[in-house]
């Protein structure tokens, strides 16, 4: 299976070592991740607890029972999200990026050479991106839906309006995406740190009538207690406990923001404790209060930590958190498709920039109202958050899973780890998050279909088209004529007229389809000919001085390779400005693109499922234009169509 957008990354691929992080004092980089990084995270605490205890499997919120999940908690953050990504995975940085796609690039040109990925390793990348899409629909629906739920317990009256706020406040967020998050962004540190100080001090209030629950908490033991008492519940609570890790991934995928250290440093030092504080208050209140107290406040412990006067004002402060963790995850979403895009998985699409100074920061319509429309059917069809965590916690786990295998690969294959050491720990990591996944296999029947659905239908797309692209090259390739023979034969018979005429190929050898084409109808030869690949590395960035690379086939013939990372934004006039080595400086008026649009034929050879040949073929027709794709000027631009069976 073929990664890059025209033909095969190179391992030694060139890269800027800035890596294109923000820039600035650890305190102030550290700040601003937790405004964009650990929105997720920051508001598990919401529905989490609650869920564990008052979700489709009940527990009753005694000592064993809350000191158990505490524990679970507690463990399950020191193990999941502080070792495994924080201290392991996010030293795994592919050029300063994080995620899977970076992840596997970062494997295919450390370790593979020039081999091609083995294709298991292939399969639970794209795998791992196709969960990610359906935690992008459920993250935004049960957030702000378990934030607004809170109205309930300032006034039990606000019950029916809980679904039409939460609508409201979702189409309003998903409508100012086109507008972009950097001045919206300029709020989510402050709002973020007050929000993470708040639920602390709120936790603090209530650990003082019961600070029994510190050493609880931290103690294994009780953990241990609540499995050996009562095994196949604390089992099916597991759950549950995982959505307090939600988001881990986040950290990891969102590395190449920040860095490494000041996310480390915002996750240590301010977000971990906080959010502990948080949940042993919660556990705190409960065992203060009697069994009946106890049984009405675990609806919605989060909200009760508030004195009566100060819950309105904590449902705003949580609805705040959970709209900005929400535009993190659909940024997210726009990043991991460009991501893709680059890397040959999905078709093109639409990508607006949204911000002169953040190259980063990028807005892709289609994904954006296919993520809302998703997103408001989810809340119209589950109808409450606790509904919803039973559709959360498969996507997360699964993609754990696969980070915690790629990760293995990484240690053994490429940082040369002991295997005794790298066996150790790996085999605590996949017994943890094994255990997870296995749990929340059992919310299946009541939600967990949702993510695995998304996941199959995204995969079976991502795959489809990386196979078809490929398909598609390889037949264009069966009938490539030598450039050398086509010079020879037509270059001295063939009427050359003025100016530059340069062909798009995803070749890098023999004549595009569209070269052929125009000899053959118009009878002419541009004096000047450049035979123009886009090639897109594994690497996040590509220094601008080894963006280009060019070969003289002399009689005014050329082949030019322009090299861009995935995260890049390709722009090819941009980059033909600065071409040199291949005659006079190229000036857009005199400049002609041909490009050639293939109309596929479906057909019984080897290769695809008839099916899956007409799923591309219908990709391959939606697809975003080439001329908007690499930014051409439009009165310039000449297409020629072909017919082609894969």
């Amino acid at each position: 299976m073929n990664i890059t957008a025209t033909g095969g990354a190179e391992a030694d691929a060139p890269h800027d070592a800035s890596h294109g992080h923000a820039q600035g004092s650890l305190a102030k980089l550290a700040v601003g991740a937790i405004g964009i990084v650990f929105g997720d995270i920051g508001t598990s605490p919401i529905y989490a607890f609650r869920q564990t205890f008052a979700g489709n499997h009940t527990l009753a919120p005694d000592q064993l029972h809350i000191y158990g999940v505490l524990s679970l908690i507690f463990w399950s953050m020191m193990i999941i999200v502080t070792l495994n990504y924080v201290t392991i995975i996010m030293r795994a940085d592919n050029k300063g990026e994080g995620g899977s796609l970076a992840l596997l690039a970062l494997i295919n040109r450390s370790i593979s050479g020039k081999r091609r990925w083995s294709g298991g390793i292939v399969l639970l990348g794209v795998f791992a991106t196709a969960l990610f899409y359906g935690d992008a629909m459920i993250t935004p629906a049960i957030s702000v839906l378990s934030a607004v739920e809170g109205l309930t317990t300032v006034q039990a009256s606000f019950q029916p309006f809980v679904i039409p706020v939460s609508i409201g406040l979702l189409v309003g967020l998903f409508a100012i995406q086109s507008r972009g998050s950097a001045k919206v962004g300029l709020f989510f540190a402050p709002v973020m740190l007050l929000y993470f100080t708040v639920i602390a001090v709120l936790g603090i209030t209530h650990i003082a009538d019961h600070p029994a629950v510190l050493l609880a908490t931290v103690n294994p033991l009780n953990a241990v207690d609540f499995f050996v008492m009562e095994p196949a519940r604390a089992f099916i609570s597991m759950g549950s406990v995982v959505l307090a890790v939600t988001g881990a991934e986040a950290l990891y995928a969102d590395m190449g923001h920040f860095g490494r250290r000041p996310i480390r440093a915002a996750w240590l030092y301010f977000v971990l404790p906080t959010l502990l504080l948080n949940y042993m208050g919660q556990g705190a209140m409960l065992l203060a209060q009697t069994p009946a107290e106890a049984l009405q406040t675990v609806r919605n412990p989060f909200f009760y930590l508030a004195p009566e006067m100060l819950r309105l004002p904590l449902v705003l402060l949580a609805t705040a958190a959970t709209i900005i963790a929400s535009q993190a995850v659909i940024s997210g979403a726009f990043s991991v498709t460009q991501q893709a895009i680059q890397l040959g998985f999905i078709p093109r699409l639409r990508i607006t920039h949204t911000s002169e100074k953040a190259r980063g920061q990028i807005y892709i319509p289609a994904v954006n109202w296919a993520l809302m429309v998703m997103v408001i059917l989810l809340v119209l069809t589950f109808g409450s958050s606790s509904n919803l965590a039973a559709a959360y916690g498969i996507a997360v786990t699964g993609a754990m899973l696969i980070d915690g295998v790629l990760i293995g690969v990484v240690l053994i294959g490429l940082w040369r780890w002991n295997r005794i050491a790298a066996g150790a720990l790996l085999s605590v990591f996949f017994a943890v998050s094994g255990l997870y996944f296995a749990a929340n296999l059992l919310k299946v029947p009541d939600g967990g279909w949702f993510p695995l659905l998304v996941g199959a239908i995204a995969f079976t797309l991502l795959t489809t088209w990386a196979k078809g692209r490929k398909l598609m090259i390889d037949r264009m390739n069966e009938a490539s004529l030598p450039m050398e023979i086509f010079i020879k034969s037509a270059a001295g018979s063939a009427a050359r007229v003025p100016g530059t005429a340069v062909f798009m190929t995803s070749s890098g050898s023999g004549v595009p389809h569209a070269l052929l084409h125009n000899l053959k109808h118009n009878k002419v030869l541009h004096e000047r000919i450049i035979l123009l690949t886009v090639r897109i590395e594994d690497v996040p960035y590509v220094a601008d001085d080894t963006r280009l690379e060019t070969y003289d086939y002399g009689s005014g013939f050329y082949r030019l390779k322009l090299r861009y990372g995935f995260m890049e934004e390709i722009d090819v006039p941009a980059a033909l400005a600065n071409l040199k080595g291949c005659g006079p400086v190229c000036k857009m008026m005199d400049t002609s693109f041909f490009l050639a649009r293939q109309t596929l034929i479906t057909s019984a050879r080897p290769g695809m499922a008839i099916w899956r040949e007409k799923v591309f073929a219908w990709m391959l027709r939606n697809a975003e234009s080439a001329m908007e794709f690499f930014k051409l000027p439009t009165n310039r631009v000449i297409e020629l169509g072909s017919q082609l069976e894969i």
